[in-house]
């Protein structure tokens, strides 16, 4: 009983994680009016990094060799996931990234298969997987009566789940070493507002022309911008909503919500809990329709059911 109830808790830390991460595509939507991609990125995770501080002040010791695996945990699973993620939501709405997204658990069995030899493939996985990139593709029309797709939005989308699953094969490896788990996840953040900083550098050369002077005319480049200035700054910051979105998106959905999701990575699997992940699209559907006033269309809303449909078919024994 007591195995179980630890599994309980894993699977309720993980369905809190799913739904606070749901409503992230939409907070993310709002916030980039106001900031590029990059801007977003940073200054979320120094509030969460600031956070996971308050949440538990102490120092755990870990073994030098180990950095390169918080340090690769750092650039797979917040620098390229949450760059990508923020990106492709920039070039299409929250509700499409967040579907497209939702098949991370697939890469993470095919990765976890292939460097973990942990054997997760089987027939219905395969045809779970087929179907849901079915039900992706359905997603990326969405309404159009053309053979049409948004060559960033979806290839973005698609590379963050990619890197996701290499994010929570890392996860599973530093587990085992039995770490705090929000001192760890603590770690990874630091590693990745490392990680940030030349990156945050470049936007600003971008951004002042001193490198590309016709970077403006670029989408692509326009999200790597970091603005100084003192103007532009004082504008945006002095939203309260901005505010509210920064902080909900650092400390809780980075912060807590990581912390929580490697915790029960921890009790209940990696693979197993991953599933839960399915459900994020039908969460930030709701948000984006209400908050956001994103349609739902037919076409969308069958490849969601679909893309979902294939997810839980993957997991059939």
């Amino acid at each position: 009983m007591k195995i179980q109830n630890q599994k309980a808790f894993g699977y309720l830390l993980a369905a809190l994680s799913v739904f606070f991460w749901g409503i992230t595509f939409v907070c993310t939507k709002y916030l980039l009016r106001d900031f590029t991609s990059l801007e977003i990125l940073f200054f979320r995770f120094i509030a969460a990094y600031s956070g996971l501080w308050l949440l538990r002040p102490k120092f755990e010791k870990i073994a030098a060799r180990d950095n390169i695996l918080f340090a690769l945990a750092g650039l797979t699973g917040v620098v390229l996931y949450q760059l990508t993620e923020n990106i492709a939501i920039h070039f299409t709405n929250a509700s499409n990234v967040s579907v497209i997204v939702s098949i991370c658990p697939l890469f993470t069995a095919i990765i976890t298969q292939i460097f973990l030899k942990e054997k997760h493939l089987s027939l219905w996985f395969i045809i779970g997987f087929i179907i849901s990139i079915t039900g992706v593709t359905l997603v990326c029309l969405n309404g159009n009566t053309t053979l049409e797709f948004n060559p960033k939005g979806d290839f973005l989308a698609l590379l963050s789940g990619i890197c996701w699953g290499f994010y929570s094969m890392l996860i599973s490896i530093i587990n085992k070493k039995n770490y705090d788990p929000v001192c760890s996840t603590r770690r990874i953040f630091f590693f990745s507002v490392v990680i940030m900083i030349p990156l945050s550098f470049a936007g600003w050369l971008l951004s002042s022309g001193m490198i590309c002077g016709n970077a403006e005319n670029s989408e692509f480049i326009q999200s790597f911008y970091f603005s100084f200035n003192k103007t532009i700054n004082a504008a945006r910051f002095s939203n309260p909503l901005n505010w509210l979105y920064l902080l909900f998106l650092g400390v809780i959905a980075n912060g807590f919500c990581f912390a929580m999701w490697n915790k029960a990575c921890k009790i209940a699997g990696t693979v197993k809990v991953s599933c839960g992940l399915y459900l994020i699209p039908v969460v930030t559907i709701i948000f984006a329709f209400f908050t956001l006033g994103e349609k739902i269309t037919l076409l969308g809303a069958i490849g969601a059911l679909v893309t979902i449909a294939g997810l839980f078919i993957s997991e059939r024994k």
